[in-house]
């Protein structure tokens, strides 16, 4: 598999599933407010996958920096040890809901300095192999944590950004304006942000747009020449994750601030914009 591009196919992961090297897979089966994703998965998945919970272990404790904060980086780096992942391993992470959570995880792996990884396009309606019930005991991996491979962004960061550059809002556009806001104390958005909501990564199936439309969404959303530094945040940094990936894909090298809303507006000094303008 190309060890640039962060997204495979159903048939190229089919293909690599049957080779002499197969990748690692990890299911992140989570939907917000939800039931628990590891029902689910016990029901059946892709063969050999590993369930890893968002909440537990791609996430630290809720508090002062948001619902779901990085984990700690050896915490992490143990998780995937657990489940398998090598220093050469390839991985690939796939849900079943629009690519948030394994996005999470494909941000958090390559944040912590595994290149080979890879978000399953489409999900797991993408897939049209055998299920299995049957729990994997993976032999331990080697993986350690080595983060600051991607760029993240702190609040104050994110807030020069906005203002000096590009900084998207991955939430859904009435969230952006602050017409409505289920889960945070405060509604709105970043001053200066532009709303970016993530179904329109995505085609009816729930698959990544080509580059080549995904470069033009940006662009017209006032990203510069590919390559160039794009922040992007969400409610929390999950879903803000799966825009990293169609920035990526549309080559540009996205920073994440992964606090995001949750963790901005519980700051009571940190300024709040309202209304379909970049504020």
């Amino acid at each position: 598999m190309n060890a640039v591009k962060p997204i495979v196919s159903a048939a190229e992961l089919a293909d690599a599933l049957a080779g002499s090297n197969p990748p690692v897979l990890l299911d992140i089966r989570y939907r917000l407010g939800g039931p628990h994703g590891r029902p689910e998965y016990e029901s059946g998945h892709i063969p050999g996958a590993v369930f890893v919970d968002l909440d537990a272990e791609l996430a630290g404790t809720p508090g002062a920096g948001g619902r779901h904060p990085l984990p700690d980086p050896d915490m992490f780096a143990a998780v995937m040890r657990r489940a398998g992942v090598s220093a050469g391993s390839s991985v690939v992470v796939y849900d079943a809901d629009r690519g948030w959570a394994a996005a999470r995880a494909w941000w958090l792996l390559r944040w912590t300095g595994h290149r080979a990884v890879r978000v399953l396009d489409g999900g797991l309606a993408a897939w049209n192999g055998p299920l299995e019930s049957a729990i994997p005991d993976p032999a331990e991996g080697d993986f350690t944590a080595a983060p600051g491979a991607l760029p993240l962004l702190s609040a104050d960061a994110a807030a020069e950004l906005a203002r000096s550059g590009l900084l998207l809002d991955a939430r859904a556009g009435e969230r952006y304006r602050g017409e409505v806001e289920p889960i945070d104390a405060v509604a709105g958005h970043i001053p200066g942000a532009v709303s970016a909501p993530t179904t329109e990564n995505l085609d009816e199936e729930g698959r990544f747009l080509p580059a080549p439309r995904l470069a033009a969404r940006f662009s017209a959303l006032g990203a510069g020449e590919p390559g160039g530094e794009v922040g992007v945040y969400c409610g929390s940094g999950v879903s803000a994750a799966q825009q990293a990936v169609a920035l990526e894909l549309a080559g540009f090298t996205p920073a994440l601030y992964a606090g995001s809303w949750s963790e901005w507006s519980r700051d009571p000094a940190r300024p709040v914009a309202t209304g379909p303008g970049q504020g």
